[in-house]
């Protein structure tokens, strides 16, 4: 039931990092740089604890109903 948060994590960490790395000679402005940074370094750990915590099913429920009543 974790396989497709954990594979988002790691996707979305590989492709910022492929993509910091890949990104041509001439320096991009320092803004991308920025949101790269934050993409690569704040975001997974961030949605870390989220993605463990959905393993309680009170949680879960509670998530569900949340996203339910928004949509």
């Amino acid at each position: 039931s974790l396989t497709l948060p954990h594979l988002a994590m790691v996707s979305l960490f590989l492709s910022s990092g492929t993509f910091a790395h890949l990104k041509p000679p001439p320096s991009p402005p320092p803004s991308l740089d920025l949101a790269l940074s934050v993409l690569y370094s704040v975001v997974p750990p961030v949605l870390n604890p989220l993605i463990y915590s959905l393993r309680n099913q009170e949680l879960k429920a509670a998530v569900r109903t949340l996203m339910t009543g928004w949509f």
